[in-house]
């Protein structure tokens, strides 16, 4: 590819690229995927507190034409690090989602982002591999040699075409992760939808009636979320759901995923650690799919 067209398709990118803003979470980057208002990025970038459907006054959109609009968060999947928003504003300029099963290593790849909230940031590299990474669970990941920085989270990454084959997520190893677009591709087609329980929680040992076992403490609560419909809060911990210890925090983001509305048994520990207790909590998770 020549310089001029490899100008040409970085530019492009740019005007598909957005920053995300999230409060105290601080800034990321998102794809448009539609020129309706629908923005795919990071489901860490929004934050776990933020609960689909509801307004939430600290996420907001900046265009590269520097607006700014309120984001509202559609859909999310926690387990593959994706999170769906949208924002009122119509005419963009949405990004080409391609199919990231035809990527292979050694192919030259481009990442867009704002990184350190420098706008349209734009760095290239090649892909080293394309599958798991011990200790980041079941997903697959595209690992490229490309320099990421926070802010790049959530922005695309693309092959030399203009593409966007994944979604740039974390620095491993010297490497840029991004999660592939098919799985971007997945969420937007209601595939990957997953039910938000609306805490954010760390994993802990716990010891309850005699044994040692992984506990999920609970740090922060979603306002109109449903943990806290169900009276979950600050300083729970979460050791169960339906009846069957936690090995993982992948259990439980395992157990929200889903598109019907159902109810999910958790059992908790309150104060003392021997009492564990038992509340069923209702999900939603809002049937979006984008066209």
């Amino acid at each position: 590819m020549s310089f001029t067209g490899f100008g040409e398709v970085a530019e492009r990118l740019r005007r598909s690229t957005v920053q995300v803003a999230s409060g105290r979470r601080g800034l990321g980057s998102g794809i448009v995927v539609k020129s309706d208002g629908f923005i795919a990025t990071n489901a860490h970038v929004v934050g776990p507190v933020v609960a689909p459907g509801v307004d939430n006054p600290g996420l907001s959109v900046q265009l590269p034409d520097g607006s700014s609009f309120p984001g509202r968060l559609e859909a999310r999947n926690t387990r593959r690090d994706l999170a769906l928003l949208r924002i009122p504003a119509l005419n963009l300029t949405p990004a080409t989602l391609g199919d990231s099963d035809d990527l292979r290593v050694g192919e030259l790849v481009m990442a867009v982002g704002n990184p350190l909230g420098f706008m349209g940031a734009v760095t290239t590299g090649i892909v080293h591999a394309i599958g798991r990474r011990p200790g980041l669970g079941p997903t697959k990941w595209i690992q490229a040699e490309v320099q990421l920085a926070p802010g790049n989270s959530g922005g695309p990454l693309a092959d030399a075409r203009g593409n966007v084959v994944g979604m740039n997520t974390m620095v491993a190893e010297g490497l840029g992760l991004a999660v592939p677009s098919n799985a971007v591709a997945r969420l937007l087609a209601g595939e990957l939808q997953q039910a938000s329980l609306g805490v954010v929680v760390r994993g802990v040992p716990v010891r309850t009636r005699g044994a040692e076992r992984l506990g999920l403490a609970v740090l922060d609560v979603a306002t109109g979320g449903a943990a806290e419909f169900a009276s979950l809060r600050a300083g729970d911990i979460l050791v169960g759901i339906e009846g069957r210890d936690l090995r993982s925090l992948d259990d439980l983001e395992g157990a929200l995923e889903g598109n019907q509305e159902r109810v999910l048994r958790v059992q908790f520990v309150r104060g003392d650690p021997n009492k564990i207790r038992s509340v069923a909590i209702r999900l939603h998770c809002p049937e979006v799919a984008v066209a």
